[in-house]
């Protein structure tokens, strides 16, 4: 079961950020109470321990427009780099 080993999961997108939970829910996995909320850099901890980032989906329209810029994505894979390298 390849969830067990998961520490921390990327959502590129809102789309993939609600289809992760979706994905734990229907595998009978706890969530948070509210349910978290997709926000860009938004980090949450799970109570199945794993950590679910959140970045603006690197599309070209995002990216053109400068929603998405490369600094803000780079954050999105320090954040992540921390988590891995914590604890």
């Amino acid at each position: 079961d390849w969830f067990r080993d998961l520490r921390a999961v990327v959502a590129l997108g809102a789309i993939a950020f609600d289809a992760y939970l979706l994905a734990c829910r229907e595998r009978g996995l706890e969530l948070p109470r509210p349910r978290p909320r997709f926000a860009h850099a938004g980090a949450v901890v799970l109570p199945h321990g794993v950590t679910l980032l959140a970045s603006y989906h690197p599309s070209q329209r995002n990216t053109q427009t400068g929603r998405l810029t490369r600094e803000m994505f780079d954050a999105v894979f320090a954040a992540l780099r921390q988590v891995l390298d914590g604890p």
